[in-house]
């Protein structure tokens, strides 16, 4: 399924937002929920940020973890230790398990990235039993990512290009408010939860917000490998002089909050899962 995020370089990735990622997966393991002998998938895990925090937390049986770039996949099973735990490259839109093979399906920070989120959700539940939970974040990329908010501002005062990227990645509905619980209600889903997570973004200087940036991973990056080197030399300016704010160079910490959703894939009269109606949406 397309995805708008440019991934080549785990450990660029890694940086630029693995490690913001791994903060995020705790309160969302909390809020998503576990139980002893769980068989759980993961959609879009990028180089493993939510996996290995579930490793290290849940009693699981098994965790199949999925993304669509080949070379986070490759990053994360290099660095796995943990015996029940697998990754595999496939898409979150044609996942290739059959129905009702997990106990709880997880997607943090995918869902506003792909063309077709309605897909991915109907997909989670396809492949969760009866009874079990579907659960994701996405980032509150409108007022709640603070980050990445100075970077799009500062680069569509800059530059007319700018700014219907910029629109892209605040403007999708997944990311208002509501827009996770309306994905799943609409797949079918019951008993639904949503609710914010916040985290600190803590960069220690402006080299180390930029960089990552510049590496060229995710929308952010792409943009700025596509620029020239007077528009990114100006750019790099003036985003430095956002992050500095008056003060010295040094470390930062920025908020950054995430809207999280939970429900469960109901029982039909014969136990088994009913199907998402998606024929009212086109799908």
């Amino acid at each position: 399924m397309p995805s708008s995020f440019n991934a080549n370089d785990a450990s660029a990735y890694d940086r630029m937002m693995g490690r913001w990622s791994r903060r995020l997966a705790e309160p969302f393991i909390q809020f998503a929920g576990t139980a002893p002998d769980d068989r759980l998938l993961e959609v879009g895990c990028g180089t493993g940020s939510l996996t290995f925090a579930l490793a290290r937390a849940a009693p699981f049986a098994a965790l199949t973890a999925v993304d669509f770039a080949d070379v986070y996949v490759r990053a994360a099973r290099a660095a796995n230790q943990d015996a029940r735990v697998q990754f595999e490259q496939g898409d979150a839109g044609a996942l290739r398990f059959p129905d009702a093979s997990f106990d709880r399906t997880f997607a943090l920070l995918l869902l506003h990235l792909v063309s077709g989120p309605e897909r991915v959700v109907a997909e989670m539940r396809r492949v969760t039993r009866p009874g079990g939970v579907v659960a994701a974040a996405v980032w509150d990329a409108e007022g709640g990512v603070v980050m990445h908010r100075i970077f799009w501002d500062t680069a569509a005062v800059l530059d007319p290009a700018a700014r219907p990227l910029r629109a892209r990645s605040m403007g999708s509905p997944v990311v208002a408010p509501g827009g996770l619980r309306r994905l799943f209600r609409d797949a079918g889903l019951e008993a639904i939860d949503d609710r914010p997570l916040a985290i600190r973004m803590e960069p220690s200087s402006f080299a180390d917000y930029w960089e990552p940036y510049a590496g060229g991973e995710g929308p952010i990056g792409a943009y700025v490998a596509g620029l020239g080197a007077d528009a990114r030399a100006r750019l790099q300016e003036h985003l430095r002089a956002a992050y500095l704010a008056g003060r010295p160079d040094g470390p930062r910490s920025f908020g950054a909050v995430a809207w999280s959703c939970r429900g469960v894939v109901p029982r039909g009269a014969d136990g088994l899962a009913a199907e998402p109606n998606l024929a009212r949406r086109g799908q």
